[in-house]
């Protein structure tokens, strides 16, 4: 369930993570390219892994595909391994070739480490425009996110704030339970004497049933999106689900309101049904403002 979260940060700081590692690349092979040939600038891409402790394997490979040095690893596992392997079917390679730049790949499983991975790969070129070779560094998922998103469901932040997430849940789920208790004893008093049934009382049981109902239904989508970290369902509120779902609760728990106090005024005093009226006026207005909040954060995520 995790991975899914961290694919969908990945994806929001997809672009600032390609600009900062092709920053580094292009800065520390430029420095080895002063005066210097390819065969130079290759055996000096050590460098890189000073420049990028997080990466996890660092090689070159040829215009073919070819890898054409070991691996360059703080793992020893894979450390000084790879050298004349056929990297000419990969993601990385063929996408350097097309878009003759330097990339940054989705993540995907490493063959060796079985973790997922991104690589970002630095072209050079000759002056007849021949791709010379590839520089390739493999980087974790999780590490890319400690690099350039600090928020990272990965980082010290992001593990205190599930934590937080989850203590509100609980605390949420306790404050639904004690309002689902006092909705039925409310009315369950009554036992089988229906002639005694007080409708204003069933209205507020009604209602503290219908907060309960929204509550369970906030710690739900809080619990599974923010702490478990499971992708988002994309229904009426889009990326907004969570308030949108809980707004329209409590807009149903103020109609009922409203609904009970018409019944009341109408047989008690009605000179003040227009409070009622008042009531259904801004139930109207909530409603009214959620759908153009809805819309608009359709036409936003779009």
């Amino acid at each position: 369930m995790l991975v899914v979260r961290e694919i969908q940060e990945y994806a929001q700081i997809r672009t600032k993570a390609r600009a900062y590692l092709c920053y580094i690349m292009s800065r520390n092979i430029s420095q080895s390219m002063e005066g210097g040939t390819v065969e130079s600038v290759i055996s000096k891409i050590k460098n890189l892994k000073e420049a990028l402790p997080q990466s996890e394997v660092i090689f070159a490979i040829d215009g073919n595909g070819t890898q054409i040095v070991n691996n360059i690893s703080s793992t020893s596992k894979l450390n000084g391994i790879g050298k004349g392997d056929n990297r000419s079917d990969r993601a990385y390679y063929y996408k350097t070739l097309e878009e003759h730049r330097c990339i940054l790949t989705d993540p995907y499983p490493s063959l060796v480490s079985n973790e997922l991975v991104v690589t970002a790969t630095f072209p050079l070129y000759d002056k007849d425009d021949n791709v010379l070779a590839i520089i390739c560094i493999d980087i974790t998922l999780k590490n890319i996110l400690k690099m350039v998103h600090p928020s990272s469901i990965n980082s010290i932040f992001g593990r205190v704030s599930k934590i937080v997430y989850a203590s509100f849940s609980v605390a949420l789920f306790a404050v639904a339970v004690l309002l689902f208790i006092k909705g039925v004893t409310s009315f369950l008093h009554v036992g089988l004497d229906f002639s005694n049934i007080d409708i204003n009382q069933m209205f507020k049981s009604t209602i503290l049933l219908t907060l309960s109902l929204a509550i369970v239904d906030l710690v739900k989508a809080i619990f599974e999106e923010e702490v478990l970290g499971q992708e988002k369902r994309h229904s009426e509120g889009g990326s907004h689900e969570t308030m949108v779902r809980f707004l329209g609760s409590i807009i149903i728990a103020l109609s009922i309101e409203s609904l009970m106090l018409v019944f009341k005024f109408a047989l008690t005093d009605p000179s003040k049904l227009i409070y009622a009226v008042y009531l259904i006026g801004a139930v109207t207005s909530l409603i009214i403002g959620l759908s153009i909040y809805i819309k608009l954060s359709r036409q936003d995520e779009k």
